[in-house]
C-alpha cells in the first residue's frame, strides 16, 4: 500500500538570509521524521522530501508562513516505502548549478507552455503560428536514458553546466523553430529557457512543471519510457508510480 507521500518543489526567489534558514528547516523536517534533501541559496529553494502525508504537508505549510514562499506548489507522488535514507539541508551557491550568475529567474522567467498546450502543439506538429515545434531535453544523458519525448533534441550533456556551450554550438539549427525545453520538474528549464532567449532564440518556452506535471495532466502522449528521479525509486512511470519500488 502506498502510504509515503513524496514531493518535489522549487522556487526562484531572493533569499539573502539563506544561511540563516538552514537550521530551522532541518529542525522542522527532523521533528516531522521526514527524509530527503532541501537546498537553499540566495536565488531560492529546491527540495525533495518524503514521509507521512500529514508530516510532509505540515512542513510545506510551515515554509509557506514565510511570505516569500507562500505560493509553493509541490508536485506529489506516492510510494510504499521511504525512498530516501536521511535528511539533509544544504546551503548552496545555486539551487541548480549553471555557473551563469547573470541568469536570475527570480527577476523574470521565460515564457512557459502548459502540458496541455505542449501536447496540442506536438499533436499538430507546429505552434499556433504555424512554426515547427521541437522538444529539447535539458537533462543529463543518464536521466534521458530512462525516457524522454519522441524525437527530442538530446545534446548528450554530462552536467547542466555544459548546457550554455551546447546552446552556442547548436543555436543556428533552432532559429526557425519553436523550442519547448523540458526537464524533470521545471527547475533547469527556468534557467535554460532564459539563457536561450538571451542567446538570440526568440521562440523558446519552458514546459510548465516539467515532465512530472506533464505526466500528471496529460499522461504519456508523445513520451516514451519513464522519468528518472533522484531517489531509490529510480524512475516514475507516466502514472507516477515507481518503476523500481
Amino acid at each position: 500500500m502506498n502510504t509515503i507521500l513524496n514531493i518535489s518543489c522549487y522556487k526562484f526567489v531572493a533569499l539573502p538570509d539563506a544561511a540563516d534558514l538552514r537550521q530551522p528547516c532541518l529542525d522542522q523536517a527532523l521533528a516531522r521524521q521526514l527524509k530527503g534533501t532541501v537546498l537553499i541559496a540566495e536565488e531560492g529553494i529546491n527540495f525533495f522530501l518524503a514521509g507521512s502525508a500529514e508530516s510532509v504537508r505540515g512542513f510545506v505549510d510551515w515554509l509557506r508562513q514565510d511570505p516569500r514562499l507562500s505560493d509553493l506548489q509541490p508536485k506529489e507522488s506516492w510510494s510504499a516505502t521511504q525512498p530516501f535514507k536521511k535528511m539533509l539541508v544544504k546551503v548552496k551557491r545555486e539551487i541548480i548549478r549553471m555557473n551563469h550568475p547573470s541568469i536570475r529567474p527570480a527577476t523574470g522567467r521565460a515564457p512557459a507552455v502548459s502540458p496541455a498546450t505542449a501536447k496540442r502543439w506536438l499533436d499538430q506538429g507546429h505552434d499556433d503560428d504555424g512554426r515547427p515545434v521541437v522538444t529539447l531535453d535539458t537533462r543529463n544523458q543518464f536521466e534521458i536514458d530512462h525516457g524522454t519525448f519522441e524525437g527530442t533534441i538530446n545534446w548528450g550533456l554530462n552536467k547542466f553546466t555544459d548546457f550554455p556551450h551546447a546552446v552556442q554550438a547548436h543555436k543556428e539549427s533552432l532559429q526557425d523553430k519553436t523550442v519547448i525545453s523540458f526537464c524533470t520538474g521545471g527547475i533547469r528549464c527556468e534557467k535554460a529557457a532564459i539563457y536561450m532567449r538571451e542567446a538570440g532564440l526568440a521562440h523558446v518556452y519552458q514546459l510548465e512543471g516539467g515532465i512530472l506535471k506533464y505526466f500528471e495532466e496529460v499522461g504519456d502522449a508523445h513520451y516514451r519510457g519513464g522519468c528518472f528521479v533522484f531517489d531509490e525509486r529510480e524512475a516514475l512511470a507516466p502514472d507516477l508510480s515507481a518503476t523500481h519500488p
